[in-house]
């Protein structure tokens, strides 16, 4: 029996975009070249929605940044709702990160680096869509736009 192959950000890239749903302009990548190469996709049918994928080690990493902390009017009733009601979202996670300086709110979702690709292409429409529950689900703590 062999071992599956682990995944590298730039085979994800390349395997992702054979996809019938990246072919058929459901989703768009870019390869972000760097130190540590990620993937740049855009959900179309999520109202072009950005998720940032990453290989980290032995996971692949998927997330998508919801809103800034400064957004949520009380950040402890929010996070107290949060944490009691984060099993509406099947595999994905929230957690906060400091981008720029600012805390802000990401959701994301993680799976083993030798998961097959349509074991990733699901994760990734999973999360598309728990964001977009997300963001219904939690709208009333945030504060109106500007």
């Amino acid at each position: 029996m062999s071992e599956p192959k682990v995944w590298t950000a730039k085979a994800l890239y390349e395997a992702l975009k054979a996809t019938e749903q990246f072919q058929g302009g459901a989703a768009s990548a870019e390869l972000l070249e760097g130190a540590e190469p990620s993937l740049h996709l855009v959900m179309h049918e999520y109202g072009d929605l950005p998720l940032f994928l990453a290989v980290v080690g032995e996971q692949i990493v998927v997330e998508s940044l919801l809103w800034p902390q400064s957004q949520v009017h009380d950040i402890a009733a929010f996070n107290d709702e949060l944490l009691r009601t984060h099993k509406m979202f099947p595999l994905s996670t929230v957690g906060i990160e400091n981008l720029d300086g600012d805390s802000v709110y990401i959701m994301f979702g993680a799976l083993d680096a030798r998961s097959s690709l349509s074991n990733v292409v699901f994760e990734i429409d999973t999360l598309a869509d728990n964001v977009i529950k997300a963001t219904e689900a939690y709208e009333p703590h945030l504060r109106a736009a500007a």
